[in-house]
């Protein structure tokens, strides 16, 4: 999958001035793109992940074949926030996750490589030790 090379305009990011973009792909070749998405009340603002990933879902889609990360970082690269991490293995955790700088240099890597040892809709189907009965 090739990387978007340079953030998307569309980034709506006026504290941070942080533009951050995704390009999703999905198992049978179509892409969502997302941007970040800021908030005065910061906690609800919308990273570009989680706008592509939400976008796609929308649409139908439960499984992803890769997401491509850009940002304006020029010395790093971009890798998502835990929260989006976590976003992320809810579809699975053997997806690839490119992570880019602005060059079109990356890293590829797996959502698990990303978030291992995580916790996924498969974990709430295990068996549970006690049985605490509800207080109300």
């Amino acid at each position: 999958m090739a990387t978007i090379k340079l953030p998307p305009k569309q980034a709506y990011c006026p504290y941070s001035k942080f533009r951050v973009g995704a390009a999703l792909l999905t198992l049978d070749h179509r892409v969502f793109t997302g941007c970040n998405v800021e908030n005065a009340c910061y906690n609800l603002g919308l990273c570009a992940e989680r706008n592509a990933i939400s976008k796609a879902v929308s649409e139908g889609y439960r499984a992803f074949k890769a997401i491509a990360i850009t940002s304006d970082l020029s010395d790093h690269f971009i890798s998502p926030c835990g929260g989006c991490r976590q976003f992320m293995r809810e579809f699975g955790p053997n997806w690839d996750v490119y992570l880019s700088k602005p060059d079109g240099s990356y890293l590829k890597m797996t959502v698990d490589e990303l978030l291992p040892v995580s916790f996924g809709p498969e974990d709430l189907s295990m068996s549970k030790v006690f049985n605490i009965p509800n207080e109300f």
